[in-house]
């Protein structure tokens, strides 16, 4: 089968099914204004029980992203800079948009191990690791259970450590009015008015406020009502050179749980950007510009 990119019209051969069941099929998807991925399409492991929407652009280094909370679709301006240097793979949650198979994933540990399914389905090799929040948690998990599978490792504000004295918040079941001012540096700025806006068309508001419950609900199996799942008695067996990136003004996850990260993590960078928990989305090209920097 042939996979056709919405930029171009160029193809791309699928590979054939691995094991597990694994297999890929893809979907031609239109670009819309200048950001989008090139291709998109849906990556099935444990034959069919699970299925990854992944969208992807750029050649180089592979680099897979892994999607944080309160993101809308699977593409974003900060994944467009990063695409224009290396190969970047940004899949869905299983139970987020159009991945499936949230059901038959355990814990977070089974997430993992679907993701490294994943990886193998598309046969990138060793491949940076970026995420973002539960991205970023889902990434390190990836990172401390199979480390030959990366190369650098970004995380975001990550999720997944505790500490009493530094509480992340719940936006998971904070009402969406209570969010913005938690989630966003500036609430009145661009990114935050559209993350804020809702289509006026009432079929499509109803779809995306039932895409915006499932997707929480997805989320939530994992890091509900504690998110610490014991990550940190595994991030020891982190091998890859690491960097934690934080906003300096995050009200959601509170830059002090960086020294947490650092002594999990032997060796681990920390840099501080001005920002506020949304950074990735408020400021892309700085953070994409951190992030080039540290994986060369």
């Amino acid at each position: 089968m042939a996979l056709r990119g919405a930029r171009g019209g160029a193809g791309v051969s699928a590979p054939a099914a691995g094991p597990g069941g694994c297999g890929v099929s893809a979907v031609a998807v239109e670009a819309t204004g200048t950001v989008g991925p090139a291709l998109e399409r849906t990556v099935t492991i444990r034959s069919g029980a699970v299925a990854f929407h992944v969208a992807s652009a750029g050649r180089g280094t592979p680099l897979v992203y892994f999607h944080s909370v309160h993101e809308r679709g699977p593409w974003s301006p900060f994944l467009d800079h990063l695409a224009r240097r290396y190969a970047v793979h940004a899949p869905l949650h299983p139970g987020v948009g159009e991945s499936t198979g949230v059901e038959t994933l355990d814990d977070v540990i089974d997430l993992a191990l679907a993701y490294d399914e994943l990886l193998a389905a598309l046969d990138l090799g060793p491949a940076h690791l970026v995420g973002h929040f539960f991205g970023a948690m889902v990434a390190a998990e990836v990172a401390a259970l199979f480390p030959a599978r990366v190369a650098r490792l970004v995380l975001i504000s990550p999720l997944g450590l505790w500490r009493d004295e530094a509480p992340s918040e719940d936006i998971l079941i904070l009402p969406r009015e209570d969010l913005a001012r938690l989630l966003w540096h500036d609430p009145d700025g661009p990114a935050a008015r559209a993350w804020a806006d809702w289509p006026e068309n009432e079929e499509e508001n109803v779809a995306a406020q039932v895409e915006s419950i499932a997707r929480r609900a997805a989320i939530a199996k994992f890091i509900w009502p504690i998110p610490d799942k014991g990550l940190g008695k595994r991030l020891h067996r982190v091998s890859a050179p690491t960097l934690l990136l934080w906003g300096e003004a995050d009200r959601v996850n509170p830059v002090a749980l960086a020294a947490a990260w650092q002594e999990k993590i032997r060796g681990a960078a920390l840099r501080r950007l001005p920002g506020g928990h949304m950074i990735v989305h408020e400021s892309p090209a700085a953070v994409a510009a951190a992030v080039e920097e540290f994986l060369g």
